[in-house]
């Protein structure tokens, strides 16, 4: 069942970026797998999605939406985050809702299947898959430290993924402390 899965690695390997204690919103949360991780990391989460099942599922970890963002109305105007997480979705008339709800200071995490994908598997249809760059493009304004597009196995998938960071204009060097390696 989608959502019950572990989570991402691409989220995993980048979630040290979030800052502390921040609101995060994860986009079409299906059953919480990163509304789990990142709630155990000390963030308070928020997730959308538009299957009653899976806002049930989340509503434990946190403030669970239960709305159809494609069709209806964003229901968190003029809202931001510590952390906007994305992953295995696309609805591109969205996009730039997500890039203005990252708050100052605050980090996008976007990983969905890029173009190629129609020839492995499902998605197929060129509504739902990444254009080359795209998400490089949607992000100029905000400062990438973390962007791949290509192939990975196992499940064999074509992925665009990136991480962005919103520049605090109050703290403008906040983002060239952060780590890179969490470890580090």
């Amino acid at each position: 069942m989608h959502g019950t899965e572990s989570p991402s690695p691409w989220v995993r390997r980048w979630a040290h970026l979030i800052p502390d204690r921040s609101a995060v919103l994860d986009v079409a949360c299906g059953h919480g797998r990163h509304m789990r991780h990142l709630a155990g990391l000390g963030h308070t989460v928020t997730g959308i999605d538009r299957d009653p099942a899976a806002i049930e599922a989340v509503a434990p970890l946190g403030q669970a939406l239960l709305a159809d963002i494609e069709n209806g109305p964003w229901p968190l105007p003029g809202r931001t985050f510590g952390a906007v997480v994305v992953t295995n979705y696309l609805w591109r008339e969205l996009l730039p809702t997500l890039v203005a709800s990252v708050a100052p200071g605050g980090v996008l995490i976007y990983e969905t299947f890029g173009i190629e994908h129609a020839r492995v598997g499902r998605p197929s249809r060129p509504d739902f898959l990444l254009q080359p760059g795209e998400l490089l493009q949607v992000c100029r304004d905000l400062r990438v430290v973390a962007y791949e597009d290509g192939f990975l196995a196992a499940p064999e998938r074509f992925v665009q993924r990136i991480v962005a960071l919103r520049e605090d204009p109050a703290d403008p060097a906040a983002g060239q402390r952060r780590r890179l390696d969490p470890a580090g």
